[in-house]
């Protein structure tokens, strides 16, 4: 082969380096030939999907000829009502990753800016270097987002900035009082994106609803997803919620038939079910301390988190205990690429799966 493609690329793909998912479970057993394995690297739902959602994909199939309705009708009309806002306002993604990625589409170019934090979702970076933009990067205050350091980066150049809240995978998290200051220096040709992937977790006082500020801030755009707390992570539903004039910008680049017919039925059915929710937001509750208990008895740092996660500080790197967590049949996830070689982020599990974490943390690190 003589053509180099890697030459023939765009610039800002050049620079990137592939997203890399949690290990599967499937994946470490073909590898270590271990049959009881448990996953806690992916942030996912342990309770799994409410049984409204297995309902609504039965009746489904039948219809799997069909394409799925493009304007994801009945799901912005549920979420209208369920947020108390305009259909307008919404647009449907495959996740709230590819909302992510359409704003950066929409917004940035080379010569323009994005802003994040250190410490932040790596999707941020990737979405920004893809269109050639520049990445400015904010250093973090206590693992958290400094927003006094990141309105002082702002230049005329600047047309987009990323705030988790709560942020992965560090845990940390904005207080209203803060964001509505920072919201009111940012220019209005300014767009601040606040990912709220985790939201429905929070039960800290102080926490702001994103969704109730965009009256206030037209620049605001708000991300969610059915992938945490909904349980579905699989079928890839999330949204944005913004000024209409946004979400037509981003309807313009969004693909035909972007969100298959089950992940539109089930979404519909997760909203539905708010006690499903709930139930997850306490057994989250109670995992977290599990978690937190343990590193006390143990002498460990963590970072304190109001997500469904916990970053745990090892004190050294932390890929050879991963590595004997895995002998253990234990998945978490390393997090040196976020700046953090020395943490391990821990999804909060079943009772039953907090305690095998527990035990096989105890065994690596001789303390059992």
């Amino acid at each position: 082969m003589t053509c180099d493609f890697f030459e023939l690329a765009a610039p800002g793909v050049r620079g990137l380096q592939p997203y890399q998912p949690g290990k599967p479970v499937e994946e470490l057993q073909r590898e270590l030939g271990l049959t009881d394995v448990i996953k806690l690297a992916s942030n996912e739902n342990p309770l799994g999907p409410s049984p409204e959602v297995i309902h609504s994909l039965a009746a489904v199939i039948p219809e799997l000829t069909r394409y799925p309705d493009g304007s994801a009708y009945h799901l912005k009309r549920k979420l209208s009502e369920h947020l108390g806002v305009a259909p307008q306002m919404l647009t449907i993604g495959n996740g709230s990753n590819e909302l992510l990625e359409l704003l950066a589409r929409v917004f940035l170019a080379p010569g323009l800016e994005s802003i994040v934090s250190q410490h932040s979702f790596v999707v941020y970076p990737l979405v920004t270097m893809a269109l050639g933009a520049t990445l400015k990067v904010v250093p973090a205050k206590n693992y958290g987002q400094d927003l006094e350091a990141t309105a002082a980066m702002i230049t005329d150049k600047t047309r987009m900035i990323f705030i988790a809240n709560p942020n992965n995978p560090t845990g940390t998290w904005v207080k209203e009082v803060d964001l509505v200051r920072f919201l009111d220096q940012v220019p209005e040709n300014v767009l601040v994106i606040l990912d709220e992937a985790y939201c429905e977790y929070v039960e800290a006082p102080g926490y702001p609803d994103g969704i109730a500020l965009l009256a206030r801030y037209p620049n605001l755009v708000v991300t969610r997803t059915f992938s945490k707390a909904y349980g579905i992570a699989a079928l890839r539903v999330g949204y944005s919620v913004c000024q209409p004039a946004i979400a037509d910008l981003l309807n313009r680049v969004r693909q035909p038939f972007n969100i298959n017919a089950m992940s539109l039925a089930a979404a519909v059915a997760a909203l539905d079910d708010q006690a499903h929710v709930q139930a997850a937001v306490r057994a989250n509750t109670a995992g977290m301390a599990m978690l937190t208990e343990a590193c006390d008895e143990l002498g460990l740092e963590y970072i304190p988190s109001v997500g469904n996660f916990l970053a745990i500080d090892l004190g050294r790197d932390a890929m050879p205990i991963y590595e004997a967590l895995l002998r253990e049949g234990v998945i978490v996830r390393p997090v040196g690429v976020y700046e953090m070689p020395n943490h391990l982020r821990v999804t909060i599990g079943l009772p039953a799966e907090n305690a095998r974490f527990i035990q096989a943390l105890k065994t690596v690190l001789g303390a059992s």
